[in-house]
């Protein structure tokens, strides 16, 4: 299993994410606001456990990998997660991502927490570029991509879904 570092931000605690996370991730994914632009297994509960649990025991490569975040003050109040993975899981470019409970939007969180993994990721790892392909209808994440430092690379189809792909490049 890979070892990923840890990031302290102002607000946050941005930690490996672990199996005893699983049941806030599994909670917050049945949000159907939470998942409403990402496909996956969200209304099967038991694939939707699996796919997690697969998720959380991968190893992505040295690096890479889920990040759960929580807030510095309250360190048992799981907020979401930051990926850092191949792309759809498979490669070969290395993508960005981030999931929130409903509770936490709009309070600058994903940004807080997608800042130093995208450092570390362009940084520490030295990946040439980091990609984000966000549907076109997720306005708030859109604007977390922006707000790192990504830019944009104009609209692409995948799967019959629309996607604004956005770049990070050293």
């Amino acid at each position: 299993m890979t070892i990923l570092p840890t990031f302290d931000t102002a607000r946050l605690k941005v930690r490996p994410r672990t199996h005893a996370d699983l049941s806030a991730c599994l909670e917050m994914d049945r949000d159907p606001e939470v998942t409403k632009f990402v496909k996956g297994p969200w209304s099967n509960p038991k694939r939707h456990e699996a796919f997690v649990r697969e998720r959380i025991d991968t190893n992505f490569g040295e690096g890479l990998g889920y990040w759960s975040v929580f807030l510095r003050e309250r360190p048992d109040q799981f907020l979401g997660w930051i990926l850092l993975i191949p792309y759809d899981g498979v490669g070969p470019e290395v993508e960005i991502g981030w999931r929130f409970n409903r509770k936490a939007w709009g309070k600058g969180f994903a940004t807080e927490a997608a800042t130093p993994v995208l450092k570390h990721a362009l940084e520490t790892l030295a990946l040439r570029r980091v990609v984000a392909d966000i549907d076109a209808d997720n306005v708030g994440s859109i604007q977390v991509a922006i707000k790192i430092g990504m830019l944009d690379e104009g609209m692409k189809e995948l799967d019959g879904v629309t996607y604004q792909s956005f770049v990070a490049r050293q």
